[in-house]
């Protein structure tokens, strides 16, 4: 008696005892579910590290600390140029080297520092980025490819009824569940890697705000000091 046939079917056995195009499809379907969760579990440990250095940093920045010397702190650590340190190191680092340059305004600095802490932050938010649309990719494909593994199981099974005089529930049953795994194999790879994208899109997105507004503080303090400082070199030069 075929497997599909027995009463005491279990979920190996309906695999075992499908089709070869439909195993291929769960053999798909299942790297996918694997390399997404590899995804998700690497992601997650990342932002929670880019969030947890982007509330120390404010800590520490906001704290009263004198920027050269915050800056050369900030230089002799392991981790400085990432997340919210390396945008301020950009920034910083661009900025000293212009106020050392003759016949700059204070304007011309600040933009110039400004567009420094703007690569460094596009650099950083497309590496938190990496491999969110690979999830995205999972989400949206992976019903498709379990439907596609459906319907041509059930196309199969009903092909080899064809020549059987009288069908019933007992013929039916096994080669409709067989094919409806890949079905369930889809949604199993494209749940968890939806609710992943969201999740880690939106910490993303409210990163990259947090970006945005300490680079917009930090070059309103630097044009301070600019300002400050055009004063001073114009009576020097007097």
């Amino acid at each position: 008696m075929p497997a599909f046939m027995s009463s005491d079917l279990n979920v190996v056995d309906l695999i075992l005892n499908a089709s070869v195009v439909v195993q291929l499809v769960l053999l798909l379907l299942l790297l996918a579910s694997i390399a997404s969760w590899a995804v998700i579990i690497d992601k997650r440990k990342l932002l929670k590290r880019a969030v947890g250095d982007a509330d120390d940093f404010e800590a520490s920045f906001w704290s009263g600390i004198d920027l050269t010397k915050f800056y050369r702190q900030l230089s002799e650590s392991a981790r400085s140029a990432l997340g919210m340190a390396g945008i301020f190191q950009a920034g910083y680092r661009e900025f000293g080297r212009l106020r050392q340059e003759s016949g700059l305004s204070a304007g011309a600095m600040v933009q110039g520092a400004h567009r420094a802490m703007n690569v460094s932050q596009m650099r950083e938010v497309d590496r938190l980025e990496q491999n969110l649309a690979f999830l995205a990719t999972v989400a949206s494909t992976s019903p498709y490819v379990g439907l596609f593994g459906t319907v041509w199981g059930i196309m199969s099974a009903f092909y080899a009824l064809a020549g059987v005089n009288s069908v019933t529930i007992a013929h039916v049953a096994g080669p409709i569940s067989e094919a409806l795994i890949a079905t369930a194999m889809g949604l199993f790879a494209a749940i968890p890697a939806q609710i992943a994208y969201n999740r880690y899109a939106d910490l993303v997105d409210r990163l990259e705000v947090r970006y945005d507004t300490f680079t917009e503080e930090l070059s309103s303090i630097l044009e301070r000091s600019a300002v400050r400082r055009a004063p001073a070199s114009a009576g020097s030069a007097a």
